[in-house]
């Protein structure tokens, strides 16, 4: 799934981030809006996180979709 489709649904999808990274607040995901280079800084931000790290995580969820 591209960038461009996580932009139109990022409502839909903001249930499915907060059950696959818990630590994400519905502030952090509202401003995200569905980017995912703030999305990754948030990541490594809540987790602990390399910048690499954080980008596998957000690649390997937007494959799953």
């Amino acid at each position: 799934m591209n960038s461009d489709v996580i932009k139109g649904k990022w409502k839909q999808l903001s249930g499915t981030l907060k059950e696959q990274w818990g630590k994400l607040t519905d502030d952090d995901l509202k401003a995200a809006d569905g980017h995912a280079e703030y999305l990754v800084g948030k990541l490594q931000e809540r987790y602990g996180w390399t910048r690499e790290r954080a980008e596998k995580e957000v690649r390997e969820f937007s494959d799953r979709l």
